[in-house]
């Protein structure tokens, strides 16, 4: 019978269902790299076994036992300064599994132990691999707040942004810290995503003139901004487009920040801002002057007539020169068939499809239409709102007031949808 098990095992290369130690033992004999995989992988395999496997030369059979959440603790300590960077990888995605469940773990020297394991993990060399710690543990209350606060202050922003941005570990002092103190750029937008801000934290933040930062502050609900803070932005806001949006967007604004941030902002924000439903007529009367007084300022400036916008933007195509500002003017404008050609000129795709998908007043449609055009998400607003008309309920809005708010599967869905080739 030993003969014949061993026949099958060599010819098939399958383990049994039921692994005993003998079977185990006789799969590392028979030297097959496809059994040493299945072996490696296997929950029940002996851990004898599997300490001899993270040794193996095949780098997927160590990745396999780095995996498996079978593999005794001393051959994991073992994996942790494997050569390979995806083996690393593997193991630091099964610690970090483990870690919110230590309590489960009976002896609490293994989970020291494991917790080692993790912190030598979170200062691997290989972006990657501490990527995938921070990624895992970002929400986690139970892991040790040296760790949070470690991978916090990562010099790569793949590592520290999740961390930054959900840990529960991190208390205001320790972010006011990090903003005072960081230089990875995309940190400080990171914390003003946070769940909750507090007052002083948003000071920290607002005292460094971050631009894309202080954006996604103002569009997080959640932060709490003094009106002085929001004084000192107003005062700022003027030259900086990017907070245009998100201070428009901004609730519970006072009537004298909504009188303040009228005088510089375009005539459709101004539109915008009419439609808060906590203003006093003396307000809404002003911003209603405010609103005329763009109209005509824009026709004292020389609009051009739709005919003379169509040969403006086929000539800044042709030199290269149409961008964002040329398209959101036209949008700002009303000028549809500037846009529709501009659009169909950066993407490719026939002008009707484009004005089908203006007419349906899709805003995903019409967000997902720019990004393919490499326009801004600001541009895309720009379309939606005067020149498709998209209900604001409907609106497709920027995250952070700057950045596109689906990602890329999402925008060739949408795209599909209207028969447009998303692989081109």
């Amino acid at each position: 019978m030993g003969f014949n098990w061993f026949k099958k095992l060599f010819t098939s290369e399958t383990l049994p269902a039921r692994l005993r130690y003998e079977d185990a033992r006789a799969a590392l004999e028979s030297r097959s790299l496809e059994v040493k995989r299945e072996l490696a992988a296997r929950s029940d395999a002996p851990p004898e076994t599997l300490y001899y496997l993270a040794s193996d030369p095949d780098v997927s059979v160590r990745s396999l036992v780095a995996a498996n959440p079978a593999t005794p603790i001393s051959a994991n300590e073992g994996l942790a300064f494997d050569l390979a960077s995806d083996v690393r990888a593997e193991l630091a995605r099964k610690i970090s599994r483990i870690v919110p469940d230590m309590k489960s773990i009976e002896l609490s020297a293994t989970r020291d132990r494991v917790v080692s394991l993790l912190e030598r993990l979170a200062k691997d060399e290989v972006t990657r691999v501490r990527q995938i710690v921070a990624e895992e543990i970002k929400s986690c209350p139970s892991v040790p707040k040296r760790l949070a606060v470690s991978l916090a202050r990562d010099a790569e922003l793949l590592v520290c942004a999740p961390v930054l941005e959900y840990s529960p570990l991190l208390s205001d002092d320790d972010l006011i810290e990090i903003v005072a103190t960081s230089r990875v750029q995309g940190a400080l937008e990171a914390i003003a995503r946070r769940r909750c801000v507090d007052g002083s934290l948003a000071d920290a933040i607002v005292a460094t003139l971050d631009i894309p930062a202080i954006a996604h502050l103002l569009t997080n609900p959640n932060a709490e901004i003094r009106e002085d803070t929001l004084d000192r932005i107003i005062s700022d806001a003027a030259a900086i487009e990017a907070w245009h949006l998100p201070l428009v967007m901004r609730p519970a604004l006072s009537l004298r920040a909504v009188r303040r941030i009228a005088i510089f902002v375009s005539r459709a924000l101004i539109e915008e801002l009419a439609q808060k439903s906590d203003l006093d007529d003396e307000t809404k009367k002003l911003l209603k002057s405010r609103a005329q007084s763009r109209i005509e300022s824009n026709a004292d400036s020389a609009t051009p007539t739709p005919g003379a916008a169509i040969v403006n933007i086929q000539k800044a195509f042709k030199a290269g020169t149409l961008n964002d500002d040329l398209i959101a003017q036209a949008a700002s404008l009303q000028q549809t068939a500037a846009v529709v050609l501009s659009l169909s000129l950066k993407t490719g795709i026939p002008e009707p499809v484009i004005t089908r998908i203006l007419e349906a007043k899709s805003g995903k449609g019409i967000t997902a239409l720019c990004w393919r055009a490499g326009l801004a998400m600001r541009t895309a607003l720009a379309i939606e709102m005067f020149v498709a008309n998209v209900p604001p309920e409907t609106r497709v809005l920027p995250r952070g007031g700057v950045d596109y708010p689906m990602n890329e599967e999402e925008m060739r869905w949408h795209l599909n949808y209207f028969g447009v080739d998303a692989t081109a």
